[in-house]
């Protein structure tokens, strides 16, 4: 869809310091501190221009911050994964593989690709979120830590044995949590009972796909294959449980 002239995009680059602003068509850009008291007046700032599209890209984090402020403005804003900008503006031949983003590249994105809105996730979604990557972190510890103790000397195999066992008792506390969390949840809870009917998914996959996909279930088959082309099989399948709230089946509607 081609913009009209009076639309405004903005690209806003985030970093731990500060954000990077460009608005098109105009080419304005400007640079705030990343800070909690600035936010509100950028917010305020934003609004006035009434833009047809804000996108930021999701940095792990960083984004978090000004997402949620601006969303609670009333903004048209998305985050969006890097990849997706890298490869939107390689195939323009703009872009090599290790420059930067800015933000004229995120207001160009903005401008031509028109990434859809989706629900900013709650303080809830985020713990769990921020859950399950912790998980995934401590798992990677404990296999590191078993590995390395292969390589050592057997002098030190009591000390490295010792924090295999913190780090097991730690994931213990957390998949603990995450059950309580899930349980607390009713519309999680029915997503998690829907996946593991999936051959192959139990509750860390569930979790990890509740927690880091929350529009599973609400796309349209056009949006989960763009999202997950490498799985789009399974994801449309995933996707269409969700939506008609069916078990795993042989076939289901797309």
């Amino acid at each position: 869809m081609k913009p009209s002239d009076s639309e405004i995009f903005i690209g806003l680059d985030v970093s731990k310091d500060h954000l990077d602003l460009a608005v098109l068509p105009s080419g304005e850009t400007w640079r705030t501190p990343n800070r909690p008291e600035e936010l509100s007046a950028l917010a305020q700032r934003l609004s006035a221009l009434s833009p047809a599209l804000i996108v930021l890209e999701a940095t792990g984090g960083l984004e978090l911050a000004a997402l949620t402020v601006l969303a609670a403005e009333g903004l048209p804003v998305v985050a969006v994964n890097p990849r997706q900008i890298r490869d939107f503006t390689r195939a323009l031949g703009h872009l090599a593989k290790t420059d930067r983003l800015d933000s004229l590249v995120l207001a160009r994105f903005a401008q031509t690709v028109r990434p859809a809105l989706r629900p900013i996730p709650d303080q809830e979604a985020l713990l769990l979120k921020e859950l399950v990557s912790r998980r995934r972190q401590i798992v990677d510890m404990i296999v590191a830590e078993k590995n390395r103790r292969a390589s050592t000397l057997p002098a030190l195999h009591p000390m490295i044995d010792a924090h295999v066992r913190y780090l097991e008792e730690e994931l213990k506390r957390l998949d603990q949590e995450m059950n309580q969390r899930i349980r607390q949840s009713p519309a999680w809870a029915a997503k998690e009972k829907l996946l593991t009917t999936v051959p192959g998914v139990g509750p860390v996959v569930a979790r990890t796909l509740i927690a880091n996909l929350p529009e599973l279930g609400l796309l349209t088959h056009k949006q989960i294959a763009a999202l997950v082309a490498c799985m789009r099989k399974l994801m449309t399948i995933l996707n269409a449980m969700l939506r008609n709230h069916q078990t795993w089946q042989n076939q289901l509607p797309s």
